[in-house]
């Protein structure tokens, strides 16, 4: 595991771990329009065990209530911008032993679809965007979510890859971070598979149903 993909985890477990459990309000799907997620909806957006053939949870998916600690790592910008109006956040983490190669999903759930479009560019131009390694450079990540980014780039002495990649999907953002120790492990197409799990999920709980979107095996 790289530097840079064990802090991503340690830190979403501390913000995890240090807040308490909460609920949300009801969901407006069948209408329509994008709906803010409940607290159960925005985790069960997030790729569990079932839905991730060929890893290994690391860590099972949680999503919490936003508060200053929450926000302070969601959002890790001066003032927190870019956490304006959001409710929940969440994470989920998996592992593959045989090319150490390790695969963070997290979210953040506003309350309209204004928010999350407001957010998009400040997350991303300011501190997301930056988080794939060395020589970073984008790439297409094709049609997933309302909007999405993705960028792919090399970290540590040997040229370990990683990706990040954001996508919006009506009223949620969400990220995918991607390390393997070597090429053999990480390729734009696999970050492709594994955004387009958590895009899919996400849209299936905006239209009200329960997510099952899954890698292929």
């Amino acid at each position: 595991m790289t530097m840079r993909n064990h802090w991503w985890c340690a830190a979403i477990a501390a913000a995890l771990l240090l807040t308490g459990c909460g609920g949300g309000a009801e969901s407006n799907s069948g209408n329509g329009k994008a709906v803010a997620l409940t607290k159960e909806q925005a985790q069960e957006t997030l790729p569990d065990g079932e839905a991730m053939t060929g890893w290994k949870e690391s860590h099972p998916p949680q999503a919490v209530e936003m508060d200053r600690t929450i926000r302070s790592t969601a959002c890790p910008i001066k003032d927190n911008v870019g956490c304006e109006n959001s409710r929940f956040y969440g994470a989920s983490t998996f592992r593959q032993d045989d090319n150490a190669a390790s695969a963070t999903f997290l979210l953040v759930a506003y309350d309209s679809e204004q928010a999350a479009r407001a957010a998009y560019d400040v997350l991303w131009d300011r501190y997301y965007g930056t988080r794939a390694g060395q020589r970073a450079k984008a790439f297409d990540i094709g049609p997933i979510g309302d909007e999405r980014d993705a960028r792919f780039g090399t970290s540590g002495y040997e040229g370990a890859p990683g990706a990040v990649t954001q996508a919006r999907v009506g009223t949620v953002l969400l990220w995918t971070f991607a390390n393997a120790a070597d090429k053999a492990g990480l390729d734009e197409d696999r970050v492709r598979d594994l955004t387009t799990v958590l895009a899919e999920r996400a849209r299936q709980a905006q239209n009200g149903d329960t997510p099952s979107a899954a890698l292929d095996g």
